[in-house]
């Protein structure tokens, strides 16, 4: 069950004017459900993404990059659930481009203008044939206000769609940002087994979005993780249509601090629902470093601790085996670190308490205190290395039962 998390209500998810959704069932892995989406761009659109660092990485990923780098005017993307399209070899390749140049040849562009997308289990091919059948139907149902069927028509282990929307300002012009993600399992940054996509109406140079889906990415999806396993399949993409009638946003130029805001805003909350909805989680942690000598050491410590089975089977029972932070916190790679002068607190949203501090327990902590604290479902790690300003954020959640059943099921 997701920690603190419900279905998004379609009302909620605003229309983004040069994109069109559309689902259909393909039966990719299992029958009666919607596993196919479509969307569709506007002419003059701009696409900017970013993609999974892991090296065996799936064919649709080797051909996003292939179509964002020749530059053609991307006008659609193709997403399977399902099966992942991932160590398929020559194949994989073969048949990620047969399905971009199915929906090429439907919507009347070329196959380089489409962006294939695929999720699921990995190692075994793509049912062409369904996923072929099904494209026509797919695109026969794109509509403007399709966000809330394309949600759940991405989602594999996720057990809660995952949506969200804002509206800003910029020139004097409403400008609507929407976005969608799925992800529940194998979530780690670089990035996390997830796909996101955030479109907005805004007039943005080429460029100012490809440097908005680094920053929003680097603030979201590669800040979170559920059990410590990259994906090969993670993409995460960036739309601007242009529709909304702003001047056009450049890198440095008026409006782009406040649309990368936006779509940062947007991102994190999508990421921290795919946290929220890990696999068997009961907890939603946050993990905060401060004081560090610069932000990737304290990404690094928030990332030992936020990894580590023993802190999440603690925190999953609600046992305040505090030790197990510390010494995640010493195995980090900080080799210079003054235990001395760190200090860490648990919190929840009623309550925080100092737990560490002088290299040992705080003489004011009462086990029973953290207990009360970690009953919370909602639960805050604060670290404070004393080395200087830099700060980073990491989500998490714990580890249970189910996370070992789902993923011991999840063929069958």
């Amino acid at each position: 069950m997701a920690v603190n998390l419900t279905t998004p209500n379609p009302a909620g998810l605003p229309a983004v004017a040069g994109v069109r959704l559309g689902v259909a069932e393909a039966g990719i892995r299992r029958a009666g459900r919607r596993d196919l989406t479509v969307i569709e761009l506007a002419p003059g659109s701009h696409v900017a993404g970013v993609f999974t660092q892991n090296r065996f990485c799936a064919a649709p990923v080797m051909v996003c990059r292939e179509h964002l780098a020749a530059g053609g005017g991307i006008r659609a993307l193709v997403i399977n659930t399902g099966i992942a399209n991932a160590g398929t070899g020559e194949q994989g390749l073969a048949d990620a481009r047969a399905a971009c140049r199915a929906l090429a040849e439907t919507l009347a562009i070329a196959p380089h203008q489409v962006l294939p997308f695929s999720t699921g289990v990995i190692l075994e091919p793509l049912p062409m044939d369904r996923l072929l059948a099904a494209l026509p139907r797919a695109a026969a149902d794109a509509r403007a206000d399709g966000w809330f069927d394309a949600a759940h028509a991405i989602m594999t282990t996720d057990t809660v769609a995952k949506a969200a929307s804002r509206r800003i300002e910029i020139d004097g012009r409403t400008v609507t940002i929407t976005g969608i993600a799925k992800g529940a399992g194998m979530i780690h940054p670089g990035m996390a087994t997830m796909l996101g996509f955030i479109a907005c109406d805004a007039a943005v140079s080429q460029p100012a979005l490809e440097a908005i889906v680094r920053e929003a990415a680097d603030a979201s999806f590669n800040s979170i993780t559920v059990d410590g396993d990259t994906s090969t399949n993670d993409s995460f993409i960036v739309i601007a249509t242009g529709r909304a009638g702003n001047d056009e946003i450049a890198a440095s130029g008026a409006g782009f601090r406040a649309l990368a805001d936006a779509i940062g805003a947007v991102a994190v909350r999508l990421a921290q629902a795919i946290v929220r909805d890990g696999e068997g989680a009961t907890k939603f942690m946050s993990i905060v470093v401060e004081g560090g000598a610069s932000r990737e050491e304290c990404r690094r410590v928030a990332y030992a601790v936020a990894h580590s089975p023993l802190v999440k089977t603690a925190f999953f029972a609600s046992d305040p085996n505090l030790g197990r932070i510390l010494a995640a916190i010493g195995y980090a790679g900080i080799a210079d670190l003054d235990v001395g002068r760190l200090r860490v607190w648990l919190g929840n949203p009623d309550e925080e308490t100092l737990v560490a501090e002088r290299g040992g327990r705080a003489a004011a902590y009462a086990e029973e205190t953290g207990a009360r604290i970690m009953e919370n479902a909602e639960l805050t790690v604060r670290v404070d290395l004393a080395r200087g300003q830099a700060r980073a954020t990491v989500w998490t959640c714990d580890l249970s039962y189910d996370y070992v059943k789902i993923n011991a099921d999840y063929r069958s």
